[in-house]
């Protein structure tokens, strides 16, 4: 059995559901198809703490577990890190909830159970790129405002130089 090794590069994926044996599919079936870093919860509490103290990437909830409700969890997610890339998880499929929680929780995903392996791997990694890519361009805008701000403060001087 090979051990994998997280670095900072590797993606880290926080799946929440209520059922132990979904959190065991899916961590599974990501811990052998990928080298992202899983960690799962059953209490929407522990896991708000973790995302609060660890860098997360992405997260996948379930939509009706019975602390609180995907959509209520993923709110506030959104809350602490805005960049994470949120995902739902649900066994009904209730079109009215998966507008509602696009559009309150700046959802990227609404997926059925059962879900398709291949499918999930492909919704997980493309929810990861646009997560990488806000990052980049947040990044980006901050150093560009810096710059602007630099640029402001030797203008003032040059005035100051020839006032």
């Amino acid at each position: 059995m090979t051990e994998k090794f997280a670095t900072e590069d590797t993606p880290h994926i926080l799946i929440l559901d209520d059922e132990e044996m979904v959190l065991t599919s899916l961590s599974s079936f990501l811990e052998l198809e990928t080298d992202y870093n899983v960690i799962t919860f059953t209490e929407g509490s522990k896991a708000l703490e973790h995302i609060k103290k660890e860098q997360v990437d992405l997260v996948i909830s379930d939509y009706l577990m019975p602390e609180m409700d995907g959509i209520t969890f993923l709110g506030k997610v959104k809350e602490i890190d805005p960049q994470i890339t949120r995902i739902v998880l649900t066994g009904y499929a209730d079109k009215e909830n998966a507008i509602k929680a696009i559009n309150d929780v700046g959802l990227f995903q609404y997926i059925e159970k059962p879900w398709d392996n291949d499918d999930l791997r492909i919704v997980i990694r493309n929810g990861l790129e646009k997560q990488q890519l806000m990052r980049e361009l947040q990044k980006k805008v901050g150093e560009i405002q810096k710059a602007y701000g630099d640029l402001q403060g030797l203008h003032r001087e040059i005035l100051k130089a020839f006032a």
